[in-house]
């Protein structure tokens, strides 16, 4: 009999030896994970991916000195980067929140500490010069890395804007915290250190001169001679005392200003201290008060002088023109410079004609003459096939743009927006004689709106055509193909006894609109570059006067002697010329005056000051020399008193004359 008891505790003891462990265990319920298997694993071993790092974010901040509308100019981004405002960049990455990126604004600009009534964001349009600035709004975090990773691309500027706060725009010293992480550069003048990005100004303020000792500033004093007092002499314009050697130059500049009404003092601070001016592009101004003024005139002359005090300050732009090259080589040079791009027509001007004698004020007339005689008469360049280059076509007084392509692909029409723009800055002349259509056009009218001539037609053969739908005669057969050719070429339907009238003003319209569309908007462009723009659209009553018709500039003979002032007895500007002298020259050239054409008139007066404008006055002097010479920054002309005819003194007029067209010193 077997022992049931000593069977069991055996089993027992066999079964405890031979249990499986916790590996042989977990390879039987997961044999994929923890069995090692021969040849292809099917459930390969998770592999650890590192977390993606950041990339970092370059955001360029301008903090704005309150709430504006446009973008700030070159002018005031100076202001203010004096004033610890402006442009700074920051180093920000995706995950950025918006404590982080007040923390960091408020390292980049200190200023923005002290502010407690909140500030915006803000981004600018497209496109060059002063933009329009719209809100970037912040969404329930406020402003984070990606929101403005979004805003900021294509390199834009994020402007900052205290809501209820203005900031000061004082200057700050060299040595305040707001320029520490800028780089610095030592002036040689005062020996401090400038930050790089005011030092060009810096240095043009900076009148400090290093002297070594006492006795070097004895001999610096000493060195200048005694009668230095002596060789200055006043200014007949403004009564200032100057050099010798520099009141000529000075004289030019300063008696073209005494012409124009001055502003008061009072806009002049008000300009200064404006953040961001007014209208679009770089025709912003500081001051609106030429829209009030009642006479077109005086507005035109307010306009164009406020523009000019704004930009008074910048580096003026140079306009050189060599006189003895070829005629096509300065038609080039007068091209080229007013192709430039992204320039800020406000800026001074300054004027050279190489190979010349003249300076000053009277080049400057020269050249705005020479630029309108060339928009209408053309430009010595040959660009299609023709050794003259004419960017406007038509009879006098109903000039059209031309209708070439090739002009239009050269931005010929946008060169010539900008020349009418700056002459008008500069109170030079006007482009007479644009067909009243294309004004009105050019203006932002409709062309089924326009009055629309025959006369406006430049192309006689399409004019001819054209007039045989005028009237009610009976066509031939041939004038029928005629016109039945020229509509099918601009896509309008068949002549018909009903359509016969619409036909007409259909087919005009296109020949002196239509063709030059594209013409028409080049040349708004370039006159939207000028404050020419801004002031016809808001002054219409100054349209007549910016685009004069032909002949509008013409003035008579009793117009100009009203305005002369002849020599006098007591004159100590003539040299030495007795009386009866006088009196004989004086005698001549108002014989001159009273019996010379309007084409004439207008060449001596552009030889007498520069350009074709009639001056509030002119001076005659009669002096010693050989030919009638134009002192034009004077505005005087000065004749020899050694003529005893009037024929011979005529020749010698209309040969000196002629020679306005080709400059000063090689009469």
């Amino acid at each position: 009999m077997i022992n049931t008891y000593s069977w069991i505790q055996s089993c027992r003891e066999q079964r405890h030896t031979e249990r499986p462990s916790l590996q042989m265990e977990m390879t039987r319920s997961f044999p994929g994970v923890f069995t090692k298997a021969r040849g292809k694993r099917r459930f390969p071993s998770a592999n650890l991916v590192p977390a993606k790092r950041l990339k970092p974010l370059d955001v360029a901040f301008y903090l704005l000195p309150k709430q504006c509308e446009k973008t700030p100019k070159e002018q005031e981004q100076m202001v203010h980067m004096h004033a610890g405002l402006g442009r700074r960049t920051a180093h920000l990455d995706e995950s950025t929140t918006h404590e982080e990126l007040c923390d960091a604004l408020k390292v980049l600009f200190p200023k923005l500490g002290a502010v407690t009534g909140g500030w915006l964001l803000y981004k600018s349009a497209g496109g060059w010069g002063s933009r329009k600035l719209s809100l970037v709004a912040p969404d329930e975090t406020g402003y984070t890395g990606m929101m403005l990773k979004s805003v900021s691309r294509g390199g834009k500027n994020l402007f900052i804007a205290p809501i209820q706060e203005e900031l000061s725009t004082n200057p700050l010293p060299l040595t305040d915290e707001a320029f520490s992480s800028m780089p610095k550069a030592t002036c040689q003048k005062c020996e401090v250190a400038v930050p790089l990005p005011l030092l060009t100004e810096h240095i043009k303020s900076c009148d400090v001169m290093y002297v070594g000792s006492d006795d070097n500033l004895a001999n610096v004093e000493s060195s200048e001679p005694e009668d230095r007092k002596s060789d200055m002499q006043e200014c007949p314009v403004c009564t200032k005392m100057f050099p010798t050697d520099f009141i000529e130059v000075h004289a030019s500049s300063c008696a073209e200003r005494a012409g124009k009404e001055v502003m008061h003092e009072s806009i002049v601070i008000e300009e200064e201290q404006a953040a961001i001016p007014g209208p679009s592009g770089t025709c912003a101004s500081a001051t609106d008060d030429w829209l009030t003024i009642s006479d077109p005139t005086k507005a035109i002359s307010q306009c164009a002088d406020s523009f000019l005090r704004i930009h008074e300050t910048e580096s003026p732009l140079l306009l050189s023109m060599d006189i003895r090259k070829s005629p096509a080589e300065q038609d080039m040079a007068l091209i080229s410079f007013y192709k430039r791009t992204n320039v800020e027509w406000g800026r001074p001007l300054t004027c050279k004609l190489e190979g010349d004698t003249a300076i000053g004020q009277g080049v400057t007339r020269f050249f705005f003459s020479t630029c309108m005689e060339k928009l209408k008469s053309g430009f010595c360049i040959n660009f299609a096939n023709s050794n003259v280059t004419r960017l406007f076509e038509g009879e006098p007084g109903h000039l059209v743009p031309s209708a070439s392509h090739f002009l239009v692909e050269s931005d010929m029409f946008m060169v010539a927006g900008r020349m009418v723009g700056h002459s008008f800055l500069h109170g030079g002349p006007c482009l007479l004689g644009l067909s009243p259509a294309v004004v009105h056009v050019l203006l932002g009218g409709s062309p089924e709106t326009a009055t629309v001539t025959v006369e406006d037609c430049p192309d006689l053969d399409i004019r001819e055509t054209i007039e045989l739908l005028e009237g009610g005669s009976i066509l031939s057969d041939k004038d029928k193909q005629r016109v039945q050719d020229l509509a099918h070429a601009w896509d309008l339907p068949c002549l018909t006894e009903k359509n016969r009238r619409w036909l007409f003003e259909k087919l005009l319209i296109h020949a002196v609109i239509g063709r030059v569309t594209r013409q028409i908007k080049q040349l708004r462009r370039g006159l939207k570059e000028t404050p020419m723009w801004t002031l016809v659209t808001q002054r219409s009553d100054t349209v007549a006067l910016l685009f004069p018709k032909e002949g509008a500039g013409n003035f008579s003979p009793e117009v100009l002697l009203q305005r002369l002032t002849w020599p006098r007895e007591d004159s100590d500007d003539d040299d030495d010329c007795s009386v009866d002298t006088k009196c004989r020259i004086s005698g001549y050239l108002r014989q001159f005056i009273a019996d010379a054409t309007p084409t004439e008139l207008t060449d001596l007066v552009k030889f007498w000051t520069g350009w074709e404008i009639l001056p509030p006055s002119l001076s005659v002097e009669v002096v010693e020399g050989r030919y009638p010479t134009a002192a034009t920054c004077f505005e005087t002309l000065r004749i020899p008193g050694h003529y005893k005819d009037y024929t011979s003194f005529k020749c010698d007029i209309l040969a000196c004359i002629c020679s306005c067209h080709t400059g000063f010193g090689l009469v």
